[in-house]
């Protein structure tokens, strides 16, 4: 992509300041919609570097068991794509905190990808990750968002052949998500041994970012990523405290410590 966005901003001023990104995740509508601002803010003040919003989904296949009764939870809550995109142009009001809505790839084909593009675009969001839109199937999806100055993530995981590879090198822009491990998304006691491998062999074929996700959940896992990765994504650990904490007015505090105790997984011991 030619112009640049806010996420290509961020992974350009991580690599000046020569540090590592820490990527999060929560469901848009968990434990509210109202309330999903303010936790973004939250994460953000704990060093979050850019925000993933989840779309909720009835049938979210590529998610463990933390991120799929979020989902549940904000449907029932009455969570929509437009409302969404309204929730992340309350963030964007006050913030210029990356965001990237991950979704499935069916919420987006029902409200029509043109306009989800346009909407989100005009919201302040600056890309999308579908998690089971075929990589080589995309290409009609890629020139949408193109078109609407929106960045494109597409995972790579241990298991994709060379030639996917190739292709989620080609499409991507703003980063690469590589998935740590076969399975659905959760927390793990360890990293995977087929990350480093997967980082080393994306390298070869992509100058872009390198953001490794799923299992990622301690510390620890981010201290294994030091020099390795140029993010870590985490998910299921967030989700988790808004699980066990979402009736609580110190929710938004508790995510800001979890950041900041993540965070110092990545500096120097």
């Amino acid at each position: 992509m030619s112009a640049a966005t806010r996420i290509s901003g961020l992974f350009e001023r991580l690599r000046r300041e020569n540090r590592q990104g820490l990527i999060a995740y929560i469901t848009a509508g968990d434990p509210s919609l109202e309330r999903t601002p303010g936790l973004a803010a939250a994460l953000e003040r704990g060093g979050v570097d850019l925000i993933e919003l989840g779309v909720p989904f009835s049938d979210p296949i590529a998610d463990g068991p933390v991120i799929q009764r979020a989902s549940e939870r904000a449907l029932g809550g009455g969570a929509s794509f437009r409302e969404i995109l309204g929730a992340a142009a309350r963030i964007r009001r006050r913030s210029e905190v990356p965001l990237l809505l991950f979704s499935y790839l069916n919420p987006v084909l029902r409200y029509g990808v043109e306009a989800a593009a346009r909407d989100a675009a005009a919201a302040g969001v600056d890309g999308f990750l579908l998690t089971d839109l075929s990589v080589e199937e995309a290409g009609g999806y890629v020139e949408v968002m193109r078109a609407h100055g929106l960045d494109t993530v597409f995972l790579a995981a241990p298991t994709s052949t060379a030639g996917r590879r190739q292709l989620v090198a080609k499409y991507s822009t703003g980063f690469v998500y590589l998935v740590s491990r076969t399975g659905v998304t959760g927390e793990r006691q360890s990293l995977s041994d087929a990350v480093r491998p997967l980082v080393e062999g994306m390298r070869g074929i992509t100058g872009l970012p390198l953001a490794v996700g799923f299992g990622i959940s301690r510390p620890e896992h981010l201290a294994a990523l030091r020099g390795l990765a140029d993010a870590a994504v985490v998910g299921s650990a967030f989700v988790r405290l808004i699980e066990q904490r979402g009736g609580d007015a110190g929710l938004e505090d508790e995510l800001e410590s979890l950041a900041r105790e993540l965070k110092r997984g990545f500096e120097t011991p």
